[in-house]
């Protein structure tokens, strides 16, 4: 059975690490508006961006209170323990998967600021149609086009080591998609502002990995 103490560490690690990267958004955001003097597509444009706006609302959310929900050992209702219990997952509650799961946390914030140092003032959240900013080749964007989107998923992946329920499972998954979704209209406009050069970019690297 899972050691309680164990159980909070494994908690306090999720929220912890949640709770630092989307501070780090925030400060990033407000750094870049500091120095650009004038919003980095905070708000959501348009229907589209909204839902792209609410995926990511679900994930934060689901993220943030999965560590609050799961019960302690013998306690919570079945529902509770269908979405969150640990008995599925057994064979993965142990000190590699503790391990592992910080590593790829860290290694996934570690790749955040990367991306973060590389896109320099050029940095947005949404997609503003009507201004053209650079196109970034520089850093991870050498080989891969949403290094970030791929650091989220390592982090989550961290996070689902830690707390391998069914709803970490989840969370990952509909993030991924929530990401192809937002990659593919963040190309739609890099396509429509940049034209041939962005063609070649596209060609020689990857959207979410390196390109083979």
């Amino acid at each position: 059975m899972l050691n309680d103490d164990h159980l909070l560490l494994r908690q306090a690690l999720v929220s912890f690490s949640g709770l630092v990267y989307w501070a780090g958004v925030l400060i990033q955001a407000r750094r870049i508006r500091r120095h650009i003097r004038r919003s980095p597509s905070l708000k959501p444009r348009g229907l589209k961006e909204r839902r792209h706006w609410a995926g990511w609302f679900i994930v934060i959310l689901a993220g943030s209170c999965q560590p609050l929900l799961i019960p302690a050992s013998g306690t919570g209702s079945a529902k509770q323990r269908w979405i969150l219990d640990f008995g599925l997952w057994t064979s993965l509650l142990n000190s590699w998967t503790l391990v592992a799961g910080m590593f790829l946390v860290i290694a996934g914030y570690a790749g955040t600021l990367w991306c973060y140092r590389a896109m320099g003032d050029s940095w947005r959240i949404g997609v503003n149609e009507t201004e053209k900013n650079a196109l970034i080749t520089l850093g991870p964007y050498r080989t891969i086009r949403h290094p970030i989107y791929l650091f989220q998923i390592v982090m989550l992946a961290g996070a689902f080591l830690l707390l391998p329920t069914i709803l970490s499972a989840a969370i990952l998954l509909f993030h991924f998609v929530c990401v192809l979704i937002k990659a593919a209209d963040e190309e739609a406009y890099h396509l429509a502002i940049h034209g041939q050069p962005y063609r070649e970019y596209l060609s020689q690297t990857g959207g979410l990995f390196p390109k083979l």
